[in-house]
């Protein structure tokens, strides 16, 4: 029995050697095109794995929200503007380099339920896609000097600054980015709690890559905002020439021929 076994592995031996060797070219085509497709798997694969993957942080600074009146009125209800600054931080953490794409905030609107709008924009979210210009740079008065914010995408007038907003991995950029939601009214603004916003800040990639973060940020009067920026929600009030009431009453009260208060 066991000689048996013994004479057919030969056997299946010698026929397998004898076919190896009769048919070279063909194995030697056979293991590259499996090597080609081995390596154009594993290519693809080290590929998919190889990501950006953005990191985004807030800074103590010019963070905050503000809605403020226009001095209009819509159907008998106020009409107003929200202004968003933010002071990001974003750090590329991931595998592969990348490049800012849209910067966008939402929030969540401050309406009555149980409408559309409250469904779309109470439950879920309202975003402000495009960023606004601002007029002049976020700034802050320390004793007799004043510190200047950069901002992320758009050039600083204060600042010899050069926008560069391509991520290697491991780099960190930092800057303001801010938003100005248009004419608004009644409950379409974001809502308050205890002074505070909730927004949620997404960031793309070139890649098509979406990053987000959630933060709470103060919810600040126009008076306080203007301390970070002169000109903060004057960038919708200009294009339009349709001054602030804010800065109309401010106008008349430093105005030397306006009549004593």
């Amino acid at each position: 029995m066991g000689s048996k076994i013994l004479m057919t592995m030969s056997a299946i031996y010698e026929e397998t050697a004898n076919w190896m060797n009769e048919n070279q070219g063909l194995l030697s085509t056979a293991i590259f095109v499996l090597t080609l497709l081995i390596g154009w798997f594993s290519g693809i694969f080290s590929a998919l794995r190889r990501k950006p993957k953005f990191k985004i942080t807030t800074i103590e600074g010019p963070t905050f929200c503000c809605t403020y009146n226009t001095g209009k009125k819509h159907n008998g209800f106020d009409v107003h503007r929200t202004g968003v600054a933010l002071y990001l931080s974003i750090s590329n953490v991931g595998s592969a380099a990348s490049s800012l794409g849209n910067i966008a905030v939402g929030y969540h609107w401050n309406i009555h339920p149980f409408s559309l709008e409250w469904m779309r924009y109470a439950l879920g979210w309202f975003w402000l896609t495009e960023q606004s210009i601002a007029l002049e740079d976020f700034q802050v008065h320390i004793g007799n000097s004043i510190k200047v914010f950069p901002f992320l995408l758009q050039k600083n007038s204060l600042l010899p600054s050069v926008i560069d907003n391509y991520l290697e991995v491991g780099r960190i950029i930092y800057g303001v980015v801010y938003f100005e939601q248009d004419d608004s009214w009644g409950g379409c603004f974001p809502k308050p709690r205890y002074n505070k916003v909730k927004v949620k800040i997404r960031v793309k990639d070139v890649f098509g890559g979406s990053h987000t973060k959630t933060i709470w940020i103060p919810s600040l009067s126009i008076e306080e905002a203007r301390k970070f920026n002169p000109s903060f929600g004057n960038t919708f009030a200009s294009l339009k020439n349709e001054p602030l009431p804010h800065d109309e009453l401010n106008n008349n009260l430093q105005s030397p021929d306006s009549p004593p208060v």
